[in-house]
């Protein structure tokens, strides 16, 4: 037999064990759930993922959202186990502890054995579609998550782009856990907040039109998160179980966050109601263990043992720390040689179950039920149904407290009386449930302004209900909505685009009135007056083509940055300070010196809005990479900050001229609820986060321009523009 031969037969022997060897339970499991799940992609790349079974629908989204951009769900779950720095470094090592101080594994584990067989089912499919993505892609390489357990799906049940938990100071959290008890870090740590933070706002618009504003008399609803790009993917699940929800859900995560189904809408916004919370405890220590007073008793502080690991160069390390925590949350900072433990709604399962809940909702009275789990603890909702119901929820978690103290500051943790209550019921919320006015809108800002003259009054609530006030866009929306009855889908998508930005009203007739009060002996009155009449005749207004936005956005910031210092001392905001305090020194000196940048950077001032304003989308990387060589598509709206409804937050990166979108408007979406619910969208960019994909960047153009385009949602339309139909792991 030559070797050949025997070469051969070893070869074919091997086949057949193979072949007869008994297939892998789990792998088999994954491909026998795969087998009953569809999932039709349209013309624009969108998962519409159908199974006979919620869990069946779960697995489908999941392994769907890991083809479109599989880095942003392992990234959000590392983030929310506290597991960065495995992947990216020690820098994140007190990111890390930070999220170890509230989720522990044995912990979120033990949860997930007690949870309803419901929610256990819908777990599972989460972890199997994940781990079945994985085993049908090996070259994939994870950072650090090559398998996923069916309990983390607990760790990120809320889907907010800045969770509670990131209110602690990282800074500050190293202070006082860097060298442990006793040590030199156990000192307070000062930290100066910035004269002037520029950072985009993050919050979203939502707004609800009843039918009676409308022409067809249905219902409408503005969908309009403003998070950081490419946060959320936009999905569309189904099953026979009654699930049948579209919209934009984190990625990773296996519930619509903002969307809606055939009979109602639900969009979140951030609150700006008081329920996170720091509580000054004092702490005693006796051979070497330590207590806290509460009413002048002895409590001993919780400890527990935290290893948190991070990559380095020759491999990995950890490092371990003792963590500490009292019934009112875990120690934090020090202050005024107190520790500080900070309080925030800790309910994952609860929080999941209610994510998950309203996804099914199909009735205000459904809603309100599931309003009821209270454990939707950083978002106000806009609501709006097929009834033609529209309502407003102020947050969905505000514990009772004392109204007579300043619950913006830490507060006392030895008075008993100041520990938290039970959460506000809805009927004790500033909520509204349709207003007479027929419209709502929330931008972050206060509840009551939320339905102009029939919104709640702030006189009978507790100050702890809101902390923020009025805002820009908050001005804004009620302009857009006063005294309108004659709404379309269409309108309120021009609604949602309108070009005013309030933000700029007090403050650029200052400049003007400053530049008309400069001595006639002030040369820069020759060199300003193009600019200042420019903006004199300006109507507040962005534009691709506006030069006076150009000069308006730069004269502001450099006037910001340069009497913040003055404002802060003055006690006022800085906005007040440039409308009436500042003087025409400071007002021609900053004018001049936008004039100046924008020569410097562009070779004229009279640089158009839309040549400075750019959306570009050139590598997949999470944190954006930019080029002022490389192809943009210029974009009219502005920052939320000066009022403008369409927000776009910007980045110029060092060495680049142009401001590149990094945040604002993502996923857009007006919506209509009749005998059919319609809709239209758009998605910054593009769905996928392959650069090779078509669908990488190809609603970039209607992004920029507003120009949304229609939602398939029925059967026959998903049919009719269906790219590819397949099952996950045939594609």
């Amino acid at each position: 037999m030559t070797k050949l031969r025997s070469a051969l037969l070893l070869f074919s022997a091997a086949l057949l064990l193979s072949a007869c060897a008994p297939a892998d339970p789990e792998v088999a499991a994954w491909e026998a759930m795969a087998g009953a799940v569809t999932i039709t992609r349209d013309d624009w790349g969108i998962a519409h993922v159908y199974g006979p079974t919620d869990a069946h629908a779960v697995f489908g989204a999941v392994y769907a959202q890991a083809e479109d951009d599989f880095p942003r769900i392992e990234r959000n779950f590392l983030f929310s186990q506290g597991r960065l720095a495995e992947a990216f470094g020690e820098d994140d090592l007190y990111t890390d502890l930070r999220m170890r101080l509230f989720i522990d594994p044995v912990e979120i584990q033990a949860m997930y054995d007690e949870s309803p067989q419901y929610l256990k089912d819908l777990m599972d499919a989460w972890a199997a579609g994940l781990n079945y993505y994985l085993h049908t892609h090996p070259e994939v390489e994870p950072w650090v998550l090559d398998r996923f357990e069916p309990w983390m799906a607990l760790t990120f049940s809320e889907g907010s782009i800045g969770g509670d938990i990131e209110r602690v100071n990282v800074r500050q959290l190293q202070a006082f856990y860097e060298e442990g008890p006793g040590g030199m870090a156990m000192a307070e740590l000062a930290i100066e907040p910035p004269l002037i933070d520029w950072e985009e706002p993050r919050g979203s618009n939502g707004i609800a039109i009843a039918p009676s504003n409308t022409v067809d008399g249905n219902a409408l609803l503005l969908i309009n998160p403003h998070t950081s790009f490419f946060f959320r993917s936009e999905l569309h699940m189904r099953s026979d179980e009654g699930l049948n929800a579209y919209g934009a859900s984190t990625w990773g995560q296996f519930f619509i966050y903002q969307g809606f189904n055939e009979d109602a809408g639900w969009m979140h916004t951030s609150s700006g109601v008081d329920n996170i919370d720091e509580f000054m405890e004092t702490v005693v220590e006796r051979d070497g263990a330590f207590f806290y007073l509460v009413d002048g008793t002895e409590r001993p502080i919780e400890t527990r043992e935290v290893t948190v690991r991070f990559r380095t160069d020759a491999g990995m390390e950890e490092r371990s720390f003792t963590t500490f925590r009292t019934h009112h949350g875990p120690i934090v900072r020090a202050e005024d040689g107190k520790w500080v433990s900070f309080a925030i709604m800790e309910e994952p399962l609860s929080a999941l179950q209610q994510s998950w809940g309203r996804t099914k909702a199909r009735s205000l009275a459904d809603y309100r039920e599931n309003m009821e789990m209270h454990t939707n603890s950083s978002n106000n909702t806009i609501f709006a149904d097929s009834e033609g119901n529209i309502a407003y929820w102020h947050s969905n978690f505000v514990p009772r407290r004392r109204a007579d103290l300043d619950w913006n500051r830490p507060v006392d943790g030895s008075d008993a009386r100041n520990d938290w209550g039970e959460p506000h019921s809805i009927d004790e919320t500033p909520n509204i449930f349709n207003p007479a006015s027929g419209w709502i809108q929330n931008t972050n800002n206060w509840p009551y302004s939320a339905a102009g003259p029939d919104s709640p009054d702030p006189e009978a609530y507790a100050p702890y209900f809101d902390r923020v006030g009025e805002n820009a866009r908050g001005i804004h929306a009620m302009r857009v909505l006063e005294g309108r009855t004659d709404f379309t889908l269409e309108g309120l998508l021009e609604a949602a685009f309108d070009s005013q930005m309030p933000g700029f009203e007090p403050i650029v007739p200052a400049l003007v009135q400053a530049y008309d009060r400069a001595p006639a002996s002030d040369a820069r009155r020759a060199a300003l007056a193009e600019p200042v009449e420019l903006l004199r005749a300006w109507d507040y207004r962005w534009g691709t083509e506006s030069v006076a936005t150009s000069v308006a956005t730069y004269w502001a910031e450099d006037m910001m940055d340069r009497v913040a210092g003055a404002a802060r001392t003055a006690g006022v905001s800085t906005e007040a300070y440039i409308a009436g305090r500042a003087s025409v020194q400071e007002h021609l000196a900053s004018l001049a010196a936008a004039v100046e940048k924008l020569e410097a950077d562009f070779g004229d001032w009279r640089t158009p809005w839309g040549e400075i304003n750019r959306f570009q989308r050139l590598t997949p990387d999470i944190v954006a990479v930019f080029d002022d060589e490389g192809p943009s598509i210029p974009v009219g709206f502005h920052s939320g900050r000066w009022g403008s409804l369409a927000s776009f937050g910007t980045r110029q990166p060092e060495g680049l001229v142009r401001r590149y979108g990094t945040s604002g408007n993502s996923f857009v979406a007006v919506v209509e609820f009749g005998d059919r619910v319609r809709a239209l969208a758009v998605t910054a960019g593009g769905e996928s986060g392959d650069p090779t994909s078509p669908h990488f960047n190809d609603q970039a153009e209607r992004y920029a321009t507003g120009n949304l385009r229609p939602v398939y949602y029925y059967a026959e339309d998903i049919e009719a523009h269906a790219e590819e139909t397949y099952r996950p792991g045939r594609r």
